[in-house]
């Protein structure tokens, strides 16, 4: 464009000087010349104005922005990755981690309101978590006791994740599959490996895209301390694992109990359903509300024992599924009688008659006082997840964890043969 100023303002001192064209004889000859010159000038600065544009199309970068950005791609995060980010709130050596009060509130909590930055801690404060980890004592008020005092990685994350919603067999089937010797105890390396076991289960991503960061022995977190002691030099029995899971359960649904029944000694009727249907995303929810509404009665109530059977219910429920399949067939609808007894089947308790009749009159469609099953299972299986699906199920799960666990067990015996 400056090549084109450049010629008009010659244009117009030629058009408009006296001395050289005085006359219209001369303009009349020179016309032809100056038209000419425009022409040219105008294709020459055409020409240069395009050639400048390819030119600077070869340097800009998004010309070459899907090759770059297959390069600086960030890697995709898993849905439970990004929460696990979302909730965490301190950051030691570079790495986001959960406090025993954040992993509550990420079990909780649909969402959490971060009003500070995360916290950047010191060698000296996370020592001092470490030495209050391994004096802690065990309960089922453990991390409310702890509370932002301790460290929690994203590996350990999926593990406690797995805990809550899972059954204890397969934890038992993996701990004895590590412990070569058969004392029912392992040490912090085997510790370590069963924990990589069920995160790897945990986890379902595509090739190529976000995986839990490998932990060695270096990495000190609270559970770490809590099991080991500060120095990793003790061992961890069976019979405290399970102590510590069924502490961890019981913690986090006194804690939903207190959240649904607005701290209150028994939880109403209502408020077991909304506590049923929290983090379900299902087209169907609106008819369950409506349902609600219109079947469960005002002044009913659930005790603490009646929603811990039910939860106990909730961990075992592939169990339930194919009980159910097995009392009352494939897939199709069942009654109340039935539904008891497959409960019974899969975890070896009852529910009572309020937490039942709470369950058919919110997931009963049609009024037969029949339940389908694959409807129900969807939900109550998204009630477990928090709405966190894992991209395969159950059967995947623990096909993962059975090949997870040999490999380790190879690994600890060598070529000295089978443990069993």
């Amino acid at each position: 464009m400056a090549s084109w100023g450049r010629v008009s303002a010659v244009l117009r001192n030629v058009l408009r000087g006296p001395r050289t064209l005085g006359s219209s004889a001369v303009r009349r000859a020179v016309a032809p010349v100056v038209v000419g010159s425009v022409v040219a000038g105008g294709l020459l600065c055409y020409y240069q104005h395009h050639a400048n544009n390819r030119a600077n199309i070869r340097t800009l970068p998004f010309t070459v922005h899907a090759e770059e950005q297959k390069e600086a791609a960030a890697p995709h995060l898993s849905a439970r990755k990004v929460r696990f980010n979302k909730f965490a709130s301190v950051v030691c050596e570079q790495e986001p981690y959960m406090t025993p009060r954040d992993f509550l509130f990420s079990v909780m909590l649909e969402n959490v309101d971060r009003k500070l930055q995360k916290k950047i801690l010191t060698t000296q404060e996370v020592n001092k978590m470490l030495v209050t980890a391994s004096r802690a004592c065990a309960g089922n008020n453990l991390f409310r006791t702890l509370g932002d005092n301790g460290l929690i990685s994203y590996t350990e994350y999926l593990f406690l994740l797995t805990i809550l919603t899972k059954p204890r067999t397969g934890f038992h089937i993996a701990f004895q599959m590590l412990d070569v010797d058969g004392n029912e105890q392992v040490d912090k390396k085997e510790f370590l490996k069963l924990k990589k076991i069920i995160g790897k289960s945990k986890l379902r991503v595509p090739k190529d895209t976000e995986k839990p960061a490998e932990e060695g022995e270096d990495v000190k977190t609270t559970l770490q301390a809590y099991f080991f002691g500060k120095e990793g030099e003790n061992k961890l029995q069976y019979k405290d694992f399970l102590k510590f899971m069924e502490d961890l359960q019981a913690e986090v649904q006194e804690m939903e109990f207190l959240q649904f029944s607005k701290g209150m000694d028994t939880m109403r009727r209502e408020d077991f359903a909304e506590w049923l249907l929290h983090y379900t995303n299902e087209e169907d929810n609106d008819i369950y509300w409506e349902n609600m509404r219109k079947r469960i009665p005002a002044g009913q109530s659930i005790t603490f024992d009646e929603f811990k059977a039910f939860c106990l219910f909730t961990n075992n429920i592939e169990d339930f599924s194919f009980s159910m399949k097995m009392v009352s067939g494939t897939n199709r609808p069942v009654g109340m009688a039935q539904f008891k007894r497959a409960v019974r089947i899969a975890t070896g308790h009852d529910l009572s008659v309020n937490v039942l009749d709470t369950v058919f009159k919110l997931f009963d469609m049609d009024g037969d006082n029949c339940l389908s099953h694959k409807e129900f299972i969807g939900v109550m299986k998204d009630r477990v997840l928090r709405g966190l699906k894992p991209q395969n199920g159950f059967s995947g799960y623990w096909k993962c964890v059975k090949k997870e666990t040999l490999k380790a067990a190879q690994e600890a015996l060598g070529d000295t043969g089978c443990p069993f």
